[in-house]
This record gives structure tokens, C-alpha cells and sequence, in this order.
């Protein structure tokens, strides 16, 4: 800090701005704190309190109803994140860039990084110091080449950077799906089944960024997510497992500030993703770790080289923070499952968990085979016999009734379960076989139908590969609860349906009145 930066004292205002991930605050342009000859060229402040210190993002208002002249109005997220209470006088000031820039600079300009340069802007990222701009500096910069020493520093960073959980058990175990396949919410078939056997399972699980539907998002059409540290120790101390929202446990919180300006880039490196992953996984506290890697012409990862390299990445990191790690590769052609979106994929774990005759057979055994692989890490079960155990756990109606169970124990859902009610059947022009389905599109076109916002928007799918169909039979269906929606869905679908037909994209049916 420059500690001749000029300073004025200023009254909080809470504003009902809901500004993301980024600390946002909003000075009048009538405020006697803010001369130009002090604040120009700057664009972010420092807010003081006591030991209490925020960097955030200066807006300037000539509303007053947001700030007066002797008040900051804080954004909904930097309220919270400050503490303070509305009318509490804070000091601000020009916030001067964090130190741990310069090693930014230095990472753009090809230089190795040490453990203790890696941590120190692991540590602004999860202070909310840097702007986007900056994180997307050092995600340029990490893209372009990142050591095995590095790569370690920044998950050990990224772990300890949180919160730390320690389980009492010896082997606790997690799975994990690199993601981009629809529908494939394996991650609520499995907790059920494995902890209904008696393994640990605390699964903390991310909300969507840019796909219809993340696992905490489907799971809370089911439950409350929303739950804190102790709470979920209660919760895996009583049920063995539980389904939240990551956030709301603080784990590995830089990566959370790191995937929302990653995405939007499509700066999806290998040695990014396993940082994200595993420092997620070791700061749960799992010692056991499944990978899941679905490999497909429309997946995050294309060709069986790609997983391999991935894999070996894995293990690499794990060994070194000593965690089990294994890594498998999954069929990632198609969506799983038969819908897309939080209420319909929330229909398909429960039809698979309720043994429904419907009930989508390719959700039922990917999720079968990796509770099998997790179930093998218990020492008291013999050799092979995992997909046996799994299959009884399911069958028998024990998995069902050890899901009601953590349920119950994470408080009812909030959510409407509701489907959305308008809707539009996308059709095949010609008689043939679905020989493709794009995965990547699929998602793009339950997103523009309003998921996961929405809960009950999304995509119905009638046909998968190799299905049969006939000219104007539906191959799925969208569904919407507003018009603009439903409009941009339908001409979304009309431009690319994401569906091939012996070769053939097909056309789309009208969208229905």
C-alpha cells in the first residue's frame, strides 16, 4: 500500500445490486471524498474499518438513492464480504495494485514462478483483490506454459487458500466428472448407493457456469445445498454422504474466482482443470478420488491421447498430495440420461433410484459402474464383488431410501419443480438413424431456454444414437417459461438442432403455440 495516498471517511449504504463475484461500491459524483485530482486513474478503492480491509470496483452515481454525498453504496456481494453494518463510517481511498502483480508480469514475460510468488496471488484471488482483467493475466500467462512445480504450488495454494475439512474416517471417498455431457448426474445415483453401503461420500458439488444444470443446481430442486461447514459434518456424520453446494463451504475459494472469467475465455488448460479439481478435493478431505473422463467428438476431451495425458496428470498430483487417484474413461458421444436441466434431470435420479420401469438405463449403469469402482476402496469388501453390491444397494431400494435420508437431513427444497410451460418439439425431416448427437450445442439450447435459472427449463430427449426414427417424429422437446425464451430456444434450434440423421443434420418441427 502507499501510504500517501490521500484518504476520506464515508457512511455504508447497502444498494440491492446483485454484481456477481466482483465487489462493486458507488460514490456520487457531488461526493467531497471523490476529487478528481485524487481518483483519477483508478478505477478500484480500498474500504478500511478496523482491521477490516475491501478492494472493490468504483462506479460513480448521480442518483442519490443509491449513495449520498457522504456515503458508498455497497453492492449486495461486497456488503456481505465486508461485514460492516449500513451507516458504519469507513475510510477510503485509491487502492494501490496488489504486490503480487509483479509476479503476474513476470509469468506473462515466460519466467517460473516459486511457491511463495504462486501463493501470494492465490491468496489475492481469494481476497477478491484482483480485477478481471488481472485473473485473466494470470490465466493467459499460466495457459501458455506451467511447470510440474508450479502446477503442484498452485493446487496446494488453491487447497489451503479455504476451508480444510478432516473426516475421522480412513477412507473417504469422492468421485468427479470433468464435465460437458448433458444429463449426467451420475454424482446423485452415487452418494446414495455408497453411502447407503456405509463408505463416506461428503460430495460438495458446483453450481452451472456455462452448462443447463451443475449437480448442486439439479439437487436442489430435492433438497437445500446451501449448507454450512458444520452442518454438512452433521449431515455425513448422520447419513454417511451429502449433496451441497461447494460455495457455500469455502472450499478452494480462489478457483471459484478463477472459473468465472476462465470460461467465458475458454481457457480450459489440463493443468488448470486438475488444479481445479484436486485442490477442491483435498481441501474436502478425500482420500479416495474417482475421475471421471467422458471422451467424445463433442466433450471437453476428444480422443483416448488427450484422456491419457489428463490421467497421467492426475495421478501425478494426487500421488504427490497422497491421495488415491483413479481415472477412468467414459462414453461422452451423447447426453446421459433423458433430460437436460435441473427438473428433469432431478426426475431421472429419481426414476433411476426408485427403480422405475422408465428410468433411463444409461444413467442407471454409468452411475452402477462408478459406485463400483468407489465401493472397491472398502477394505471388508472382497475383490470384484463392487458392481454386485452397488447393484443390490439399488435394486433392493436402499440407495432410494439413504437418499430420502440425506434429504431430510439437508432440509426441504425451496425450489418449484414444475416444468415450464411453454414447450416446442424439435422433429426429424427424414426416416433414418440418429447417427450424432452434439453435446455442446444441446447445452447451449437448454441455457437459451432459461436453465438453470429457470429449474424447469430445459431439453426432453425421445431419441439417442442409434435410435430408429421416422420423418416428424419428435427427437426432443424444449421447454420454456417465458416467450423471449422460448422464441430465441426455438430459433436457436431452427438454426442447428445438434441432432444427425444418417448423416444429415435435421430439420426442426414449428415450435408448438
Amino acid at each position: 500500500m502507499h501510504p500517501d495516498l490521500p484518504r476520506s471517511q464515508l457512511k455504508i449504504r447497502r444498494v440491492r445490486l446483485d454484481t456477481g463475484r466482483e465487489n462493486v461500491v458507488v460514490v456520487s459524483r457531488e461526493s467531497k471524498a471523490l476529487r478528481a485530482e485524487i481518483f483519477r486513474g483508478f478505477s478500484r478503492v480500498e474500504l478500511r474499518h478496523g482491521d477490516k480491509v475491501l478492494l472493490a470496483t468504483l462506479l460513480i452515481t448521480d442518483d442519490d438513492t443509491l449513495a449520498a454525498r457522504d456515503e458508498i453504496g455497497l453492492s449486495e456481494p461486497a456488503f456481505r464480504r465486508f461485514g460492516q453494518g449500513v451507516g458504519t463510517l469507513v475510510t477510503v481511498r485509491p487502492a494501490a495494485p496488489p504486490e503480487s502483480l509483479e509476479a503476474v508480469r513476470a509469468k506473462i514475460r515466460g519466467r517460473t514462478l516459486s511457491q511463495a510468488e504462486i501463493s501470494a496471488i492465490i491468496n489475492d484471488l481469494a481476497h477478491y483483490r484482483y480485477s478481471d482483467m488481472e485473473i485473466a493475466a494470470f490465466l493467459i500467462g499460466s495457459a501458455s506454459f506451467i511447470t510440474s512445480d508450479e502446477l503442484l504450488a498452485l493446487t496446494g495454494a488453491m487447497a489451503q487458500a479455504g476451508t480444510q475439512l478432516v473426516w475421522p474416517a480412513p477412507v473417504v471417498v469422492d468421485k468427479h466428472c470433468i464435465g460437458g455431457i448433458p444429463g449426467n448426474r451420475t454424482s446423485m445415483v452415487v452418494v446414495p448407493i455408497v453411502a447407503a453401503h456405509g463408505l463416506p461420500i461428503p460430495k460438495t458439488s458446483s453450481r452451472a457456469i456455462t452448462s443447463p444444470a451443475g449437480t448442486a443446481d439439479t439437487m436442489e430442486v430435492l433438497a437445500r445445498v446451501n449448507v454450512g461447514v458444520e452442518e454438512m459434518k452433521a449431515i455425513v456424520s448422520a447419513c454417511n454422504g451429502c449433496l451441497i453446494w461447494g460455495g457455500h463451504v469455502n472450499l478452494s475459494p480462489a478457483d471459484d474466482v478463477l472459473i468465472s472469467v476462465e470460461r467465458p475465455l475458454s481457457l480450459d488448460t489440463r493443468e488448470q482443470m486438475v488444479a481445479s479439481i484436486m485442490s477442491k478435493k483435498i481441501a474436502a478431505g478425500s482420500t479416495h478420488l474417482l475421475i471421471d473422463i467422458p471422451v467424445g467428438p463433442t466433450a471437453k476431451v476428444t480422443n483416448g491421447v488427450e484422456a491419457m495425458r489428463l490421467r497421467k496428470l492426475f495421478e501425478f498430483v494426487g500421488d504427490r498430495f497422497g491421495r488415491t487417484v483413479e481415472v477412468i474413461t467414459t462414453d461422452g458421444s451423447q447426453p446421459i440420461g433423458n433430460g437436460i436441466g435441473p427438473v428433469l434431470e432431478a426426475n431421472d435420479v429419481m426414476a433411476v433410484l426408485g427403480n422405475d420401469k422408465d428410468a433411463p438405463r444409461d444413467l442407471r449403469e454409468k452411475s452402477l459402474r462408478l459406485a463400483a469402482h468407489l465401493l472397491e476402496y472398502d477394505p471388508k469388501l472382497r475383490g470384484g464383488a463392487g458392481y454386485a453390491r452397488a447393484r443390490e444397494l439399488l435394486d433392493s431400494g436402499a440407495a432410494l431410501k439413504q437418499m430420502q435420508k440425506i434429504i431430510d437431513a439437508q432440509g426441504p427444497s425451496t425450489c418449484s419443480s414444475e416444468l415450464g410451460s411453454l414447450s416446442f418439439d424439435v422433429k426429424a425431416a427424414r426416416d433414418g438413424i440418429v447417427s450424432a448427437i452434439d453435446c455442446l450445442r444441446l447445452n447451449r439450447l437448454a441455457r437459451t431456454a432459461g436453465a438453470p435459472l429457470d429449474k424447469g427449463a430445459g431439453i426432453r430427449l425421445f431419441k439417442k444414437i442409434g435410435d430408429r426414427v421416422e420423418q416428424g417424429e419428435p427427437l426432443y422437446r424444449v421447454y420454456t417459461f417465458d416467450h423471449p425464451e422460448h422464441d430465441l430456444a426455438a430459433d436457436a434450434a431452427t438454426e442447428e438442432s445438434g441432432y444427425v440423421v444418417n448423416g444429415h443434420e435435421p430439420l426442426p418441427g414449428k415450435p408448438a403455440p
